[in-house]
């Protein structure tokens, strides 16, 4: 029983001096791009402001600039949408440099019940927004719609223009997403959908609108995707109206990315190393087991 406490104490210990420190380092304030934004929903309680702060992380960063988005905000960067809407869904944008890639975490994925990360980043692409740290978070459930509004004001606020036809047509898109994701389709393959439609966009450049057709057509072959008549029509002149706006959508291979393959840039490469001092340990723990009971 003795060996074992040892032997036990001695596997703390090694992975005590040799797991690698995931401590954020603190670089500071950015003086490039700016601080990072917080927007919140402005129908936020204190409490629950204060539960999305501790989500977004917003007091372990140096400095922040916390924003309000309210109905006034809505149906400025989406016409269509209800002034007295009450809005929960919060983010925090942080700008990264040129070719960093979008990456977009929803931190409080169980109450963000309609939008994927991947939904919010190719419509984010579509509105403009690249080369960015987004996360999301609510401190209840909800559709999550008012984030990407929120976004949009961050932009603004950081002295950004968006295009405001990029803008209407990525809103169109979030509330196609959602619509097919709430037919049925899987919301993960709405959003592949999605990006390989415009992949193809961007490779083959269809002139006309039956070519747009044609490709929208392949990728819901491709991908096992059934939708009703009025559905793909819908898809078809979402896709046509991107088309035109004549968007470079080869960069969203590398604009898209997902939270956990950016990590090892905010935390630091692990030492190549410690893998072979684990497996040295094991083999060793393996060998002493071993002549107990020889």
């Amino acid at each position: 029983m003795k060996k074992i406490s040892l032997l036990f104490s001695a596997l703390l210990l090694m992975f005590a001096f040799t797991v690698p420190n995931y401590a954020k380092a603190d670089t500071g304030i950015n003086e490039k791009l700016g601080v990072p934004i917080v927007v919140y929903g402005a129908n936020l309680s204190d409490a629950e402001k204060a539960s999305v702060k501790e989500s977004l992380g917003v007091e372990k960063e140096a400095e922040v600039e916390e924003i309000e988005v309210d109905g006034t905000d809505l149906i400025k960067y989406i016409p269509d949408g209800d002034s007295k809407a009450r809005m929960y869904s919060s983010a925090k944008i942080t700008r990264q440099d040129a070719g960093k890639g979008l990456v977009v975490k929803i931190v409080t994925e169980d109450n963000i019940t309609q939008v994927t990360a991947d939904m919010y980043g190719t419509a984010m692409l579509t509105a403009g927004v690249e080369d960015a740290i987004v996360e999301v978070a609510s401190p209840k459930k909800v559709s999550g719609h008012s984030a990407l509004v929120g976004i949009y004001k961050a932009y603004e606020v950081a002295g950004i223009e968006l295009d405001t036809e990029r803008t209407d047509v990525a809103n169109d898109e979030l509330n196609l997403a959602t619509k097919f994701s709430e037919s049925g389709v899987d919301k993960d393959q709405v959003s592949k959908l999605l990006t390989e439609i415009k992949k193809e966009l961007a490779d083959r450049k269809p002139a006309t609108k039956e070519e747009v057709e044609e490709i929208v057509k392949e990728q819901l072959d491709k991908l096992n995707i059934e939708l009703s008549e009025a559905d793909r029509q819908l898809l078809v002149d979402l896709m046509n109206r991107i088309k035109d706006l004549n968007i470079d959508f080869n960069k969203l291979s590398e604009q898209l990315s997902d939270f956990g393959s950016k990590l090892k840039d905010k935390i630091g490469e692990i030492d190549p190393g410690f893998w072979e001092k684990v497996k040295e340990f094991f083999s060793n723990l393996v060998d002493s087991i071993k002549s107990w009971f020889n």
